[in-house]
């Protein structure tokens, strides 16, 4: 073949072969012409989301007044501000920070107030992505930071047992309501888990054939939540979670005040224990006809409460999202801190039973709280029976009858 012949050949090939290879390249470089290009980086212009949401709620003459910002944080502006303070302060994750070109990071309010509305509204944190300019996993990672947050500063206060002052305030409360030694109300609710693993659902599934998780509660009149166990499946009735609840450790530790009595309002599905006082099914003549009405009015304090969390954070309302059971007892947890915290902060504006006549040094109380010497660990079995006591029961709520009668009896007259 002569070479003027493979030149051509040569000039053909490079003819078919150059625009495939130059159309690799480009396809390398720039992407594929056919196809939208994927931005690996949305620029959400966080500066102006923060300044969006401190115009709109924390100026000194803001957008929304008090009442809306109560609504859609269902807090008080100044408590908020009293929890982004404390957490930003103490939580690294919170504080502000800097980007190597000078750029502030997301706020503390930005943060907290996306956490807040996740808890309030249930929904996921690519609702608010326009308001704040914080993306979906952002979002998700501010409620878990937030979660333990609360949990590590606030726990240990808003999550304790009944203090020897409070277990006396109490004590007075249920005095009034005819109730002396009554110190709340215990009932569990369920909350439903839609992203229950597979290999689960069996355990946590029960009637409805929707798995749940178990929180047992016990609140007094005012709201505040006592004592909160939770994360036990939802196949267990109440005696069952009753059987693995901590609520009566206290008391067979000797670590609890003492008390004459000590008694919870519930319903009849509990066992006649000394700790429990339930309502009469059928109830016969004036005075258990009368004890009955007081004792299921005031068994419904734990419904109120568990009626009114949901009702501030709707997230324990609807089905559980997490795949974790951990994220979800940290969920609970927060909600609850953050009930208490609301009703430490509001609860003068409601307050229905007036305890001054148990304020001054001349009233009589019946049940009053004092120290409880240590018990030796042989002891705990005879707390034990002491708490189980049916007989105890018995003599009890005869005792809680009369007394209703007497305080109470003159009132259909």
């Amino acid at each position: 073949m002569s070479s003027s012949s493979s030149d051509e050949v040569d000039e053909a090939l490079e003819e078919m072969v150059d625009p495939v290879v130059d159309n690799y390249i480009d396809s390398v470089i720039h992407g594929h012409p056919n196809k939208s290009k994927r931005r690996a980086y949305i620029e959400r212009a966080r500066e102006q989301g923060h300044n969006q949401l401190w115009n709109d709620y924390f100026n000194d003459n803001p957008t929304y007044p008090p009442e809306m910002f109560r609504r859609r944080f269902r807090m008080n502006k100044s408590l908020f501000l009293r929890i982004v303070e404390r957490i930003s302060n103490e939580v690294p994750y919170f504080q502000q920070r800097r980007s190597a070109c000078g750029r502030n990071g997301l706020s503390p309010l930005q943060k907290c107030t996306a956490a807040i509305r996740m808890l309030a509204y249930g929904q996921s944190g690519d609702t608010y992505d326009e308001y704040l300019r914080i993306g979906d996993s952002t979002a998700r990672l501010c409620l878990a930071n937030f979660t333990d947050a609360i949990i590590l500063l606030f726990g240990d206060e808003y999550l304790r047992s009944p203090t020897a002052e409070d277990l006396q305030r109490l004590l007075d409360v249920g005095e009034v309501r005819g109730f002396p030694g009554m110190i709340g109300s215990i009932d569990y609710m369920h909350w439903e888990w839609k992203n229950c693993p597979t290999a689960w659902k069996g355990q946590f599934t029960r009637g409805s054939g929707k798995p749940t998780i178990v929180l047992e509660a016990v609140a007094s009149q005012d709201l505040w939540i006592w004592h909160a166990f939770f994360g036990l499946p939802g196949t267990l009735n109440d005696i069952n979670v009753l059987d693995r609840s901590p609520v009566f450790d206290d008391i067979l530790h000797g670590r609890a005040p003492k008390v004459k009595f000590k008694k919870y309002a519930r319903y009849q599905i509990y066992p006649n224990w000394s700790t429990f006082i339930q309502s009469i099914p059928l109830p016969q003549g004036p005075k258990a006809e009368k004890f009955a009405q007081k004792q299921e009015s005031v068994r419904k304090d734990v419904e109120r409460a568990f009626g009114v969390l949901q009702s501030r954070f709707a997230i324990v309302k609807n089905p559980a999202l997490q795949w974790g059971k951990e994220k979800i007892g940290k969920i609970m947890g927060t909600c609850v801190i953050l009930h208490n915290m609301i009703v430490e902060n509001e609860r003068h504006g409601y307050a229905q039973i007036n305890t001054s006549e148990f304020e001054s040094e001349e009233s009589s109380r019946t049940s009053k709280v004092t120290s409880r010497e240590s018990i030796q660990a042989g002891d705990m079995l005879g707390m034990r029976r002491e708490v189980r006591d049916q007989e105890k029961h018995a003599r009890l709520k005869a005792d809680l009858m009369e007394n209703i009668w007497q305080k109470f009896g003159e009132e259909d007259e």
